[in-house]
């Protein structure tokens, strides 16, 4: 009995290994025109307490989830007073550190930052107004209603706000444990890889209530205006998920093209828009026929999308051209770029609409950029590799998730 439970631990101890090898591997492509900055090696451990390893207790509720005591707080609407924010100016609040590996960073419309670890902590951390971490989400999963019997990890990605605010989607790069055993990577060829798994957060609970399975390598994932809809772009499948957020299941995929990222909804969820990183296009995708029609020659390496609130235009961050592009939606044209060097990944949008928000990977830098004309009107030092960049739409502050291990909080005044 004691050498079967020697030879199970050893066996998962070697998947882990191998896991971590297949990432460390892909970091050959870390600079180059289609590197997303997943697969570099593993960030170092905080030294501020704690391992970041998740619980593997199975809990009869649903998915076994860790996290600490939780508070729960309302729906925030409220519009920041003062000027545009495109004539206000960041100043730098609080960093937080401590159990921290952070691919994304995530509003959840009740005052609350979600910051999603990746495979290196295995974990979501969820954070108040007054920096404090009220929850540690484990990334651990039963798979076996999907023939998977038994403890599985993930790495967790990024996130999306459901329509009515009662749920955060998140998604997973791949997942370790029994049955899986072709996991994707950052330079991978469309093929055979294992599939990945979405998980569903009630924000009332702070646990895991629905899985559901998709493509290889899942990356982005976006909901659409109406809560009819939740998209996620599979990396390593070349396509997109369409999730029917109701039923909780896949319907189907639309092929799109090689390493699509980013995704941005309309307001009234006629159509999203997708970054093919791997070229230099965008893909429409009419959410009626899931037809698909293209913005072509946008610029190199399109990474993150968003939408302005009044839906007129969409900006593209371009990770390879060290640029953010604007398209006008009417006519499918980009009609001003402005230089975000270098490497510009995630992005947000300020709450009316006036300033952008830009990580930049390899400069260690924020660009803040005025939407009206695609200037920049503003550039701050932040902590190693920034990678992912969220809003408070309630304070109005931005929040900046630095893969090395820490985010920083800012002021917009």
């Amino acid at each position: 009995m004691r050498g079967d439970i020697r030879i199970v631990v050893v066996a998962a101890a070697l998947l882990g290994v191998l896991g971590w090898v297949s990432l460390a591997n892909s970091d050959e492509t870390r600079s180059s025109l289609v590197s997303d900055g997943d697969a570099a090696t593993p960030r170092p451990r905080s030294t501020d307490g704690g391992s970041g390893a998740p619980s593997t207790a199975k809990s009869s509720a649903g998915p076994s989830t860790t996290r600490s005591t939780t508070t729960t707080t309302s729906p925030t609407t409220t519009t920041v007073a003062g000027p545009p924010a495109d004539q206000r100016q960041l100043t730098l609040v609080d960093t937080i550190r401590g159990e921290l590996t952070p691919k994304s960073i995530v509003y959840d419309g009740r005052g609350r930052m979600f910051a999603q670890n990746m495979v290196y902590s295995h974990t979501v951390n969820v954070y108040d107004r007054s920096f404090a971490r009220v929850a540690q989400l484990s990334d651990s999963v039963d798979l076996a209603a999907f023939g998977r019997p038994g403890m599985h990890q993930g790495g967790p990605v990024e996130a999306a706000l459901s329509a009515d605010r009662a749920h955060m989607y998140v998604t997973n790069y791949q997942m370790y444990g029994s049955g899986f055993s072709r996991p994707g990577n950052d330079k991978c060829a469309k093929g055979s890889w294992d599939p990945s798994y979405v998980y569903r957060v009630s924000l009332d609970d702070l646990a895991i209530d629905q899985i559901i399975e998709v493509g290889p390598v899942p990356k982005y994932i976006a909901t659409s205006p109406d809560g009819r809809w939740v998209l996620n772009s599979n990396w390593c499948g070349y396509d997109l998920s369409v999730i029917d957020a109701k039923a909780g299941k896949e319907l189907r995929r639309v092929e799109l093209g090689r390493f699509p990222r980013g995704i941005a909804v309309l307001p009234d969820s006629s159509k999203a828009y997708v970054a093919i990183m791997g070229s230099s296009d965008i893909a429409v995708v009419d959410l009626g026929s899931f037809a698909v029609s293209w913005i072509r020659g946008v610029g190199q390496g399109p990474r993150h999308l968003v939408v302005s609130p009044d839906g007129r235009f969409l900006y593209a961050t371009l990770n390879s051209a060290n640029q953010v592009a604007k398209i006008d939606v009417a006519t499918n044209q980009v009609i001003a770029k402005v230089a975000s060097p270098s490497q510009p990944r995630s992005m947000d949008i300020s709450t009316d609409g006036t300033a952008l928000y830009v990580v930049n990977y390899e400069s260690d830098a924020v660009s803040k950029i005025r939407t009206s004309d695609m200037s920049q009107t503003q550039r701050v030092k932040v902590n190693h590799h920034p990678i992912g960049i969220a809003v408070d739409h309630g304070t109005g502050r931005v929040w900046v998730a630095c893969y090395s291990g820490s985010i920083m909080v800012f002021d917009d005044r």
